[in-house]
């Protein structure tokens, strides 16, 4: 079961994001784009162009999670966040 505590820290890529990139190239956006460890402990985001699409990516101490969601037609991910 993946579990948050209040204080998890949270970064939002402002760029447009491709979504075809699995963990491998998320994790080099993290940690060359974003200058940031995967192992820190925060979630990060990522979004398409079209902001219809969203993967988070966390280190959660035993391993990675990738996680993706579609939104449906008519949803703003900035309504999302």
């Amino acid at each position: 079961m993946l579990s948050f505590t209040g204080g998890i820290k949270v970064l939002v890529a402002l760029e447009a994001c491709d979504m075809r990139k699995g963990y491998e190239g998320l994790t080099a956006l993290v940690e060359s784009g974003l200058s940031e460890k995967l192992r820190s402990g925060i979630l990060f985001v990522f979004g398409n162009k079209r902001r219809t699409r969203l993967k988070i990516l966390y280190y959660d101490g035993s391993g990675v999670w990738l996680m993706s969601k579609r939104l449906e037609k008519g949803t703003d991910v900035t309504q999302v966040i």
